[in-house]
């Protein structure tokens, strides 16, 4: 019930279309309601419950008419957050955690550079040890809440070797000296969110503010993305059921030719093939969390779903546009924010090659398995 008011409140009052939401102010409706740590451990201020209910928040999130203020609210919660909640020492749970929680801070995540996005092994960012220090050097690209961050968990290369094995996540202060945002990143979609490029200039901070162990920051990026490729679905999956929703309404009022658009035999044959397959997407959504909860292992699941899922978004804000004619090419209705918000899953969080590229390799049809 209050997530209903939450996002009631922040739907008619921070729905622009262009420039950042004001992500603070948000932050704090959500965070004195309880809904930035609904999965987060109760001793930092969380609720402790399962990802099954972090799930039905980010159903919630999507009818938000912006995409750019649900992306914030999943970086915030399921994206910067869970390698400290997993990993992290109770001083940084401390220092980062529990402000993130209640809303106080906004969170970020420092993974793709302006030279690689989803080939995370490939990043270049530094972080030398000195004494009791870090000193970080390089830069990050397409940081979400980047300009109004209070802290960005960093994933840097600690030493040198092993690709998989030579990276450390960090808790990195956007305060600290040395930490330059240059710009905003102007996107075809999700106006309402900030997206920056930020460099690092021989940035120092605690030896402590490691997350975990040195070198495991690689495998605990990978456990992190599991639940952002169920955030993402989730979110996603209820866009499109609200899209095609949206879609009959309009279809069955708009006349042409003596009927309704909807009357057509094509387009409402079309709206139920539509229906169906985010059905079948939405029980593979359902499977991969049972099977989360089950504490089995969802890579290759989750997996398909953000790609069935991202793909399938496409599909569908196409095709709904393409029924609503002219209005569909205008800013004045929301399947047009659709379809150009929703673009982005097979995109963000790992491009649709990346997730075929992943689930050949557990299938075994890899022409390059021997190097794995």
């Amino acid at each position: 019930y209050m997530s209903i008011l939450c996002v009631k409140y922040i739907s008619s009052g921070i729905n622009a279309e262009y420039g950042a939401f004001p992500a603070r102010e948000v932050f704090k409706i959500l965070g004195v309601a309880g809904y930035l740590g609904i999965s987060k451990p109760v001793e930092y201020g969380g609720m402790g419950l399962d990802i099954s209910y972090e799930a039905v928040a980010a159903e919630a999130y999507s009818h938000i008419a912006s995409g750019g203020v649900a992306m914030g609210i999943g970086i915030q919660c399921d994206i910067a957050t869970p390698a400290l909640v997993k990993h992290g020492s109770d001083e940084l749970k401390e220092l980062f955690l529990r402000p993130t929680i209640s809303g106080e801070k906004v969170a970020c995540l420092g993974v793709s550079e302006v030279g690689g996005g989803s080939d995370v092994a490939a990043l270049t960012t530094t972080a030398r040890r000195e004494g009791d220090e870090w000193v970080i050097n390089g830069g990050k690209m397409w940081t979400t809440n980047g300009a109004q961050a209070d802290w960005m968990c960093l994933l840097a290369n600690s030493s040198k070797g092993d690709p998989h094995r030579n990276k450390s996540l960090f808790c990195v202060p956007m305060d600290s000296p040395g930490v330059n945002v240059h710009k905003m990143i102007d996107k075809m979609g999700m106006h309402a969110s900030d997206t920056t490029e930020t460099t690092f200039e021989n940035v120092r901070i605690p030896a402590g503010y490691l997350i975990g162990e040195e070198g495991k920051g690689f495998t605990y990026q990978m456990q992190t993305f599991q639940n952002e490729r169920i955030y993402i679905a989730a979110g996603t999956i209820a866009c499109m059921d609200k899209c095609i929703q949206a879609t009959i309404e309009y279809t069955s009022q708009r006349q042409a030719f003596g009927k309704s658009i909807l009357d057509n035999q094509y387009v409402h044959y079309k709206i139920a093939e539509m229906q169906t397959e985010l059905e079948c997407t939405r029980a593979l959504y359902y499977k991969c969390i049972d099977d989360y909860l089950d504490g089995q292992d969802i890579t290759p699941l989750a997996t398909m779903l953000k790609l069935k899922s991202a793909r399938l978004a496409r599909e569908i804000t196409d095709g709904c546009l393409q029924f609503w004619g002219g209005m569909g090419y205008t800013d004045e209705v929301i399947v047009s924010r659709m379809f150009r918000d929703l673009r982005l899953m097979s995109i963000g969080g790992g491009a649709d090659e990346v997730m075929l590229n992943i689930l050949c390799k557990f299938m075994g049809t890899h022409p390059d398995m021997n190097k794995f």
